[in-house]
């Protein structure tokens, strides 16, 4: 259907000239006015793809010699920054399972469960299905330290912040928590990642935080601020399990954006 519009779509454009009888300038034109409109380009691509694979068709199956669209360089695909929240953000949201009031018929020691998670999720940095997959013998409270098995199945240890063991101590003894899965349900079975979903939705509405974020953005956040503190790029690397290191590069487009930022609104000649 995407692929039929943008035929269509070039088509109204040049006023039905034939395919055939296309040449590059008539893309040229046609990109030039797309960015003009300030199209984004991942629609301007998209549009491309459909021409070149039209044109790819054109040549196999009916007999053209030249495909035009070939001739051109299009607009390389934007990197978005992953959204970060600020440290006064963070605190916020990770009060929230202590101060909210607590939902009815809950387990008496469920808020603390939650609160665990997400000073988990933002101490140590972890992917949602390495923390619902944790066991208690994974934290080790004497090391400060989590074991965790990521992708590729691929084991890291990552240390774990003194309030985040705080809450996993106080929440272990309520629940009653001493072996098998780390985080449990209402019905002592390993808590899924969906009900973590909703758990941090949950407590995202008792916040002023303006935006839904997911629990990836807890990681996004503590990548970012420790890189902020002063941490080496090698170093996040290995507490997120970052396979190659120009996966955790995009964190140091975010923290030049900041300074970016306050370099703008603080240099009298920015």
């Amino acid at each position: 259907m995407a692929y039929r519009q943008a035929l269509a779509g070039f088509q109204a454009a040049k006023t039905g000239i034939p395919w055939k009888k296309c040449v590059a300038d008539d893309f040229r034109d046609y990109l030039f006015n797309a960015m003009k409109k300030r199209q984004a380009r991942s629609y301007i691509r998209l549009q491309f793809s459909a021409f070149r694979t039209f044109y790819r068709f054109l040549m196999e199956r009916k007999g053209l010699l030249r495909d035009p669209v070939r001739e051109l360089e299009l607009p390389k695909a934007e990197k978005k920054l992953p959204l970060v929240l600020t440290r006064q953000q963070i605190d916020e949201l990770l009060s929230a399972p202590l101060r909210v009031p607590k939902q009815n018929a809950a387990p008496t020691w469920m808020p603390l469960r939650d609160a665990a998670i997400m000073e988990m999720f933002y101490s140590s940095g972890l992917r949602l299905g390495e923390l619902a997959s944790l066991n208690v013998a994974d934290a080790d409270l004497y090391t400060e330290s989590v074991r965790v098995l990521g992708k590729g199945r691929k084991e890291r240890v990552c240390p774990v912040g003194a309030p985040a063991l705080e809450v996993i101590s106080r929440y272990r003894a309520a629940a009653r928590v001493n072996s098998g899965p780390l985080f449990i349900n209402k019905a002592r079975q390993r808590i899924s990642p969906r009900s973590i979903w909703l758990i941090l939705r949950r407590y995202l509405r008792h916040t002023s935080i303006p935006v839904t974020i997911s629990p990836h953005k807890l990681r996004h956040s503590f990548a970012t601020h420790l890189l902020d503190g002063g941490a080496d790029l090698r170093s996040v690397q290995a507490l997120l399990g970052h396979a190659s290191l120009s996966t955790t590069q995009i964190y140091t487009h975010v923290t030049v954006e900041r300074l970016k930022r306050a370099y703008n609104d603080a240099h009298p000649r920015a």
